[in-house]
């Protein structure tokens, strides 16, 4: 069974005990997947499933035809990252955390190729055989090299049968595996010297390609080669610009993850507004004597984080109080997220309570000023 079956086994209606808690996008967005192929007329790509025309309206939404937006960010992001992976040249996708690259290279990989599961993790521990091929040790021991020993990793899966592969937080990796694409990305081809005559070169199949996503923040970290840098089109993903469609974002995901942790109530709307205000405010860095972008977190106050703590938020008031959740549970989740690792962020947020806050009206800000008492030490 492949992951995919796997997943959908998992899901609501595939016949498991329990559904898996984040099933992939095409499992999610399985009925506006295959509605968008059997109406697309347009020509697509060689090896994709979908046009570019298709794909760009399951990503951005299409209201005349009933699909979600799905990504909030500039449509014309969209097109490029869709036209570079059309082209010879791999994506990648750079960004603050939290700025949804990869659940754009995911929604991107489940247009495309109908499978966004072919991932490699990017870490200090990633090795090359977790991106190119590994060995069944015990057959290879007992029958040697064949490829019935061979174990294909993400990027030779991705060439042999024609699909979108993705490689997050590829500079996490050591350099000598991050170089380790260049051939791939050049040749279009994995070269196994352990195999003699036609299985010892895998060549890279029609709709195969690299989504790769890096932080801002991790730059330096292991800083690309330029040889690498040069099979990628780079493209940046910037934060939300306006409070409105971030408020929309955090409500409508907020809403599935509660309805999915057995939260009965809707997230109180007046709280998210309070919540999301205060993370777009420290983002900017306004809590030391007013004065904007002198007191920014050291911490990520992403759109992402707000979703987390907004969850948190809905299960704390549901599970302890048959509530939705109050600005007061905002400041008691505040914490976990504003101040992960440096005490100064926590002093940062807590000037924030007590001077910014009291400068804004309505009720639910005035809840949240009078519940700085519960901000964890």
């Amino acid at each position: 069974m492949t992951a995919r079956e796997e997943t959908r086994a998992g899901a609501p209606g595939g016949g498991a005990a329990e559904p898996v808690q984040r099933p992939p996008a095409e499992v999610r967005y399985a009925e506006e997947l295959a509605a968008l192929r059997a109406g697309d007329r347009d020509p697509r790509p060689p090896g994709w499933e979908l046009s570019l025309r298709a794909a760009r309206r399951f990503i951005i939404g299409d209201a005349d035809t009933g699909i979600g937006r799905k990504f909030v960010g500039n449509p014309s992001l969209v097109d490029r990252a869709l036209v570079t992976l059309a082209t010879s040249r791999g994506l990648m996708l750079v960004g603050e955390p939290g700025t949804a690259k990869s659940l754009l290279s995911e929604l991107i990989a489940a247009a495309v190729s109908g499978d966004s599961t072919l991932t490699v993790q990017g870490g200090a521990a990633t090795t090359e055989d977790q991106i190119k091929y590994g060995w069944n040790y015990a057959l290879l021991v007992a029958e040697g090299p064949s490829p019935r020993s061979l174990v294909p990793a993400p990027m030779l899966r991705g060439m042999a049968e024609g699909r979108l592969v993705r490689f997050e937080e590829i500079t996490r990796c050591p350099l000598e595996v991050q170089d380790s694409l260049l051939s791939l990305l050049s040749e279009r081809v994995v070269a196994i010297p352990e195999l003699t005559g036609p299985d010892g070169m895998v060549f890279a199949r029609q709709g195969f390609n690299v989504i790769a996503t890096a932080n801002t923040r991790d730059r330096g970290v292991n800083e690309m080669s330029a040889a690498l840098k040069r099979r990628f089109n780079f493209e940046t993903v910037f934060p939300i610009p306006d409070l409105d469609t971030e408020l929309a974002l955090v409500e409508a995901e907020v809403t599935t993850l509660l309805r999915r942790s057995g939260v009965e109530p809707p997230p109180d709307r007046d709280v998210l507004e309070v919540l999301v205000g205060t993370f777009r405010e420290l983002r900017a860095g306004a809590g030391e004597k007013g004065g904007a972008g002198s007191d920014r977190p050291s911490a990520v106050m992403s759109t992402a984080e707000a979703v987390s703590v907004a969850h948190a938020v809905g299960v704390r008031g549901w599970f302890l109080r048959g509530e939705p959740g109050s600005a007061a549970d905002v400041v008691a989740c505040l914490a976990g997220t504003a101040a992960k690792d440096s005490p100064e962020d926590l002093a940062r947020l807590r000037r924030y309570l007590e001077q910014q806050v009291p400068r804004r009206r309505g009720p639910q800000w005035k809840a949240l000023h009078d519940a700085r008492h519960l901000l964890a030490d």
